[in-house]
């Protein structure tokens, strides 16, 4: 099971990735194995030296009752205390840098969050990025038409 935030990879240039585990409840797991997780529009924050992973939506998990269920709650992200000393200097050295979800996957029964330290982008640049992906997708199509002749 992989996850991916596309949106994040046309918007941001990433500079550092880093894997963290997430801190969830049982039907939450069960939900994100089921591969109901959203990124849109979140992001990781620094608290009191934690991340917590903000405004991820995972829906509830259908066979789960639980009434008082918050989709979009901050949840902790697992990181070595090095790794996170080094993201805050890092964000602090640089102003403009953000940390962002790139992908959740799980490891053996682990569920991990691929996160990345990143740079916006601005607009002209997403859209050059945009036609340098759609050159190259269209060589690897001519490539392999040339191929099968």
């Amino acid at each position: 099971m992989e996850i991916v935030n596309k949106q994040a990879l046309r918007e941001y240039s990433i500079i550092d990735r880093y894997d963290a585990g997430i801190k969830l409840t049982g039907p939450e797991v069960k939900s994100v194995k089921n591969g109901r997780l959203n990124f849109r529009g979140s992001y990781v924050k620094l608290i009191g030296g934690e991340l917590f992973l903000v405004n991820a939506d995972i829906p509830q998990y259908r066979f789960a009752n639980l009434e008082d269920y918050d989709p979009t709650r901050s949840r902790k992200l697992l990181l070595k205390r090095a790794e996170i000393d080094k993201l805050q200097g890092k964000i602090k050295e640089r102003p403009g840098l953000t940390i962002i979800p790139l992908k959740c996957y799980t490891t053996r029964s682990l569920i991990k969050c691929q996160i990345a330290l990143a740079r916006g982008r601005k607009s002209h640049e997403i859209k050059s990025v945009e036609k340098e992906r759609e050159l190259k997708r269209k060589d690897r199509e001519m490539a392999k038409e040339y191929l099968k002749k």
